[in-house]
């Protein structure tokens, strides 16, 4: 079937809007005319070749909501009509995935960021030119994206999907860190340092959570008010002042939670060095493979605790709708971060997102 996509023919090159051929679905497969999806900065990464994936040209894309248009024959999830957010896929059958830990699977990667499925067929062509599609098993940078049923989730259909979109990462990354992660008390008191799309989702998390004290770290002050908006009690911007030390006064000893959302070295230093005894600092910004920090030792042997965190530890079946409900009780109101734009000014919404001027951009069809 011919799908309108967003295609990246060399790397750092702009998103041209092509004309493709897109694969019917597999017999485990679910075709997916997308309404709407977020941009996210992984997107980014990826466009500039900053990941490990094949060479352009490539579609990518992994925020995608829409309304399911094409099922296989084996899927028993969805059916034609049911409206569903998209979210990633992994392999089922690893000692990750049958933990219920499908965000560690060990074939992550292959069934990611392979380019293509994981036996190495290509879902989408430009006349005889293959072209790499599968991004998060979807490719949401399209007016139709092809996924599997492990990776479509169905929601409600009183909520317009061009608000469900983010869903997919950003939020419930953000979200499920505080939540699922960290497990945020009441009460407590939580420093979020880098408030762009998942420290803003952390923010409204704490504040379902019911923790008390809730600090927004970032340089950009636009970004702090909003954060100030949605339930920070606290702004502190980095680039005026040591934010240890203001976050140490703040809460007379440090943070009980942290969460670093930059993906930077000093930043997460800072994150580690807020936290009081028995105090949690959870990593949730991404990074190059081979980076390092410089920790101070002491610091972690008295009880501190620093942990990786991949996508909010979420089960997207699971999780999703529960994000869904609380925002339909207005209790978890993400969309005041969305910016909308046509698909086709996908470039003027990632320049927007890469200069600060908007929290999360999401394309519309």
């Amino acid at each position: 079937m011919e799908a309108k996509a967003a295609v990246v023919f060399e790397q750092g090159g702009k998103f041209k809007i092509e004309n493709l051929e897109l694969s019917e679905p597999r017999e485990d497969e679910v075709v997916v005319r997308v309404v709407a999806t977020g941009i996210c900065h992984t997107d980014l990464a990826a466009q500039a070749g900053h990941l490990p994936i094949p060479a352009p040209p490539s579609v990518f894309g992994h925020e995608g909501a829409g309304i399911v248009e094409k099922v296989g024959t084996r899927v028993t999830k969805v059916k034609p009509g049911d409206h569903v957010v998209l979210a990633w896929d992994y392999c089922g059958t690893c000692p990750s995935c049958k933990q219920g830990k499908e965000l560690y699977c060990l074939n992550f990667f292959l069934h990611n960021f392979h380019g293509a499925r994981p036996d190495g067929t290509t879902t989408l062509r430009k006349g005889d030119q293959e072209v790499h599609g599968s991004f998060f098993c979807q490719s949401s940078f399209a007016e139709f994206a092809l996924a599997n049923e492990r990776n479509v989730v169905k929601v409600r259909d009183d909520i317009p999907l061009e608000v469900l979109a983010p869903m997919g990462c950003g939020v419930m990354t953000g979200a499920g860190a505080v939540m699922n992660s960290l497990q945020a008390r009441p009460g407590s008191s939580i420093a979020v340092f880098g408030v762009g799309p998942v420290g803003m989702s952390a923010i409204l998390a704490a504040v379902v959570c019911g923790c008390t004290t809730i600090i927004a770290v970032d340089v950009k002050p636009e970004r702090l008010r909003a954060a100030g908006e949605l339930g920070a009690t606290h702004t502190v911007n980095a680039d005026e002042v040591d934010p240890v030390k203001a976050i140490l006064d703040i809460t007379g000893g440090g943070a009980q939670f942290s969460l670093e959302c930059v993906g930077n070295p000093k930043v997460l230093r800072q994150a580690v060095d807020v936290l009081p005894r028995l105090g949690v600092c959870g990593l949730a910004g991404v990074v190059p493979p081979g980076t390092e920090v410089s920790l101070d030792m002491d610091l972690i042997m008295n009880g501190r605790t620093v942990r990786g965190i991949l996508g909010g530890d979420a089960i997207p079946d699971l999780f999703i709708p529960k994000l869904v409900e609380l925002y339909h009780q207005g209790r978890f109101p993400y969309d005041r971060m969305i910016t909308y734009y046509p698909f086709e000014e996908i470039n003027r919404a990632v320049e927007d997102m890469e200069k600060g001027r908007v929290i999360k951009p999401v394309l519309r069809f």
